[in-house]
């Protein structure tokens, strides 16, 4: 049986009591080590299960899956993901290896990002697609990323924006040398995030578009969710522009439309107070910022 464990968000006590029982009876645990991050290490995670665990960066597990499904038809292999197991579309191509190999599994689901994001205060069932934001180069600067918060504003619906993890990446130099060298992990800020999306927002200002979002529009800058230093701010995209949210990971969530009880959550996070005062009344329960 090959096992999809999911560890929660915060340390290590966030497993689950059937998954800690499964990664203390599995032949192998392997720990994918590219999608997030929790706020201990592996040392301290293999000190609570009782485990050696294996670290399957992105290249073991997209180009030797063989390895990590390796005997799972006779023995049972752990698969250990941050967050829940399918809250990062790569593991879903893990199980149809399995599948296609013969191999059965099973799913132990933890809280993940997707979920607890409601923590903001922003009502879950108000979420439309959610995105990611990438890490911006000299030479290559995407903005499809606006494009779907966008069609999500369009629809009143907040947009949850995953932010960038950079983990195990070579330079163009080392890769056009051959050479397995790494650049050192980064990991992108709320504040990074709002100033990419502030630099779209004039772009496409200067191309006389309409703006899906402003200078002004509510966010919500959230980090280490889950962990017992969690820091949750709320103002304008502006205002998280600025705000020091600490250590990884961040998240970054731009409102649609708000219902007064939504609103007044936000309030308990709020940078400036006075900033939801030019907040527009839509209707009598909806409120929606320019």
């Amino acid at each position: 049986m090959l096992y999809l464990i999911g560890l929660g968000l915060g340390d290590a006590k966030d497993v689950t009591v059937r998954g800690l029982e499964v990664i203390k009876s599995c032949s192998r645990v392997y720990l994918e080590a590219y999608t997030s991050i929790l706020s201990v290490g592996k040392e301290a995670l293999e000190e609570f299960y009782g485990r050696e665990l294996i670290l399957a960066d992105r290249e073991t597990v997209e180009q030797e899956s063989d390895e990590i499904l390796r005997d799972a038809a006779v023995t049972d292999i752990a698969f250990l993901v941050v967050g829940d197991p399918f809250g990062a579309t790569t593991h879903g191509d893990l199980v149809l290896r399995a599948a296609k190999a013969g191999i059965q599994h099973r799913v132990i689901h933890n809280a993940s990002i997707l979920s607890a994001i409601g923590c903001c205060g922003l009502q879950l069932y108000n979420f439309g697609e959610t995105v990611s934001i990438v890490f911006w180069t000299d030479s290559w600067k995407p903005e499809s990323f606006y494009d779907k918060i966008r069609r999500n504003r369009l629809s009143g619906m907040h947009t949850l924006c995953l932010l960038d993890i950079k983990v195990k990446e070579q330079s163009i130099e080392n890769l056009m040398r051959g050479k397995k060298v790494f650049e050192p992990p980064r990991y992108m800020t709320v504040n990074q995030a709002a100033e990419q999306l502030l630099q779209i927002v004039q772009n496409r200002r200067e191309l006389g578009e309409e703006l899906a979002l402003t200078e002004n529009t509510i966010c919500v800058g959230l980090a280490r969710v889950g962990a017992t230093d969690q820091h949750i701010a709320a103002g304008t995209l502006q205002q998280l522009s600025a705000v020091d949210f600490g250590g990884p990971l961040h998240s970054l969530v731009i409102s649609g439309c708000m219902h007064p009880l939504e609103l007044d959550m936000l309030r308990l996070f709020a940078v400036e107070p006075s900033s939801f005062d030019q907040i527009n009344v839509e209707d009598s329960s909806t409120y929606l910022s320019s």
